[in-house]
């Protein structure tokens, strides 16, 4: 089950696309441990003709369930697009496949999800990460950090 539209259903009025698809149909290939795909894709677009193109515009939302990249702890989110808009050339060098009078939207979907998908998922943007035991000051953390190999070369003396 893809999102394939039937351009004869088109000719006379656009139509309303509204639903579910299932993650599996969006084929993301996302190996991502700290974001886990569980929740279908709802989708409700408005698909019409426009000479010799069509026009998909409407909203996706894909919620996901996360694991923050600083604390690990679990939090939900989701990407939203709410002004989701693709035009679909029918003519020219840059025109979409046609198979059977129907195009498919699933391809266009798939990109535009994949470019708005968190790279370093937060569960919030001030996360500070997990909390050490006992309290370590800014300049002792600094010193505990220090390569051994710096240590060797503060004992030069220059000129």
């Amino acid at each position: 089950m893809s999102l394939k539209v039937n351009l004869r259903h088109l000719e006379d009025d656009g139509i309303r696309l509204k639903g579910e698809l299932p993650v599996a149909e969006l084929d993301l290939g996302v190996a991502d441990e700290l974001v886990h795909l569980e929740k279908p894709l709802r989708y409700d677009l408005v698909v019409e003709s426009l000479h010799d193109a069509v026009l998909a515009t409407g909203s996706l939302v894909l919620p996901l369930d996360c694991e923050c990249g600083r604390c690990l702890k679990k939090f939900k989110s989701e990407v939203k697009l709410t002004g989701w808009a693709v035009h679909l050339p029918l003519e020219g060098e840059e025109k979409v496949s046609v198979e059977n009078d129907c195009v498919d939207l699933t391809p266009f979907v798939r990109e535009d999800i994949l470019l708005n998908f968190p790279q370093h998922p937060l569960c919030k943007t001030d996360c500070a990460g997990l909390k050490k035991k006992g309290k370590v000051s800014a300049a002792e953390s600094l010193e505990n950090t220090k390569p051994a190999v710096w240590a060797a070369l503060d004992k030069l003396k220059l000129k």
